[in-house]
């Protein structure tokens, strides 16, 4: 008996880590110590110049997502949701990346395809500026069907303490909305119910637009790391929340303190087309999708001067609307959202 012919190969792994070597020296950035190979990974945090730095982390995995990518083939974005959802949570808390470390598990490694991945992973990397610094590839037979894949993602940042966000929050801030670049990684076990109630296949031109549907349903999560630090480091920033899953109601009431309300205007921004056929297709009411699904916002940013935060955002690359603002409340933080007649089109 031997080790491959139980299912793993030993060999193949070999050759993965030998694929992605050049990919992870790609994302280096200063503090990063040695390149991959060890048995841990080494950081000097004294090279980021922070002068009190407090660590943060973060853990986020890409959700059924992937089984849409598993059935399609579409393998190379799948990194960066993954790289997305984890540093996204850490800069809303004024914390720069520094280094990424991915974990991919199947029931036998296909080289090409995990190369792919991770290749997303290195992209969403460099995208935030942090460091592909290790990982764990398992190969696991008899834990995955045929094909299968999971991935989880694990992320460390830093931050100077008096630096630290939420901060400040109270009536009269403005709130802004990022744009989203799509459905990003939340709500796919929703998404796949509701594509499985039409006629539509994978292949099928999307009825909204963005080439075949599951390309469409693929875009990858925007990554909001260097214009969220840019408007921190201009001093503009009070809070921030990433809209995964919960969706704005959610997310939002997560970094405001008690005694507030933000109060959001659902006619300030377009509602996407992608969200507007979901809805339709699977019979979808505005709640559930304001509960599930960005709806077009993928970031939302609490700021005092919201004429030179939304300049400094858009040249940054991002588009922002202003949909709403802080109120006194009483209690625990909460929202209001205002639809619109028609918002879901």
């Amino acid at each position: 008996m031997t080790y491959r012919a139980a299912g793993v190969d030993i060999a193949a792994g070999d050759a993965l880590v030998e694929r992605i070597k050049p990919l992870a020296r790609s994302t280096s950035r200063p503090g990063v110590m040695g390149g991959l190979g060890g048995f841990g990974a080494l950081f000097d945090l004294k090279a980021t110049g922070l002068k009190d730095p407090v660590l943060v982390s973060s853990t986020d995995g890409v959700g059924t997502k992937l089984k849409i990518a598993i059935e399609t083939g579409l393998h190379g974005t799948v990194g960066i949701d993954l790289v997305a959802m984890c540093v996204n949570d850490l800069v809303v808390q004024g914390a720069e990346p520094l280094f990424f470390l991915d974990y991919f598990a199947t029931g036998k490694l296909a080289v090409e395809q995990a190369a792919q991945v991770i290749g997303g992973i290195a992209e969403g990397c460099r995208q935030a500026g942090c460091a592909l610094v290790g990982g764990e590839t398992a190969e696991m037979p008899g834990m995955y069907a045929d094909g299968d894949y999971d991935l989880a993602g694990f992320s460390v940042g830093a931050a100077e303490r008096d630096g630290l966000l939420p901060r400040d929050v109270a009536p009269g801030d403005a709130i802004l909305g990022l744009a989203s670049s799509g459905v990003h990684s939340n709500g796919f076990s929703l998404v796949r119910r509701v594509v499985a109630g039409t006629n539509a296949g994978w292949a099928t031109p999307a009825p909204f637009g963005g080439g075949s549907l599951a390309e469409a349903l693929m875009a990858p999560t925007r990554i909001y790391v260097r214009s969220l630090l840019a408007l921190h480091r201009a001093g503009l920033l009070k809070a921030a929340a990433h809209i995964t899953g919960g969706g704005l109601p959610g997310n939002l009431p997560r970094v405001l303190p008690p005694g507030t309300m933000a109060v959001i205007d659902g006619a300030a921004w377009p509602l996407p087309p992608v969200f507007a056929w979901l809805a339709r297709a699977g019979g979808v009411a505005a709640e559930e999708m304001l509960r599930v699904f960005n709806c077009g916002i993928g970031m939302a940013v609490v700021v005092t001067d919201a004429e030179a935060a939304t300049a400094l955002l858009q040249a940054e690359g991002e588009t922002v609307f202003a949909i709403g603002r802080i109120e006194a409340g009483e209690g625990e933080a909460g929202i209001r959202i205002d639809l619109p007649p028609g918002w879901l089109g």
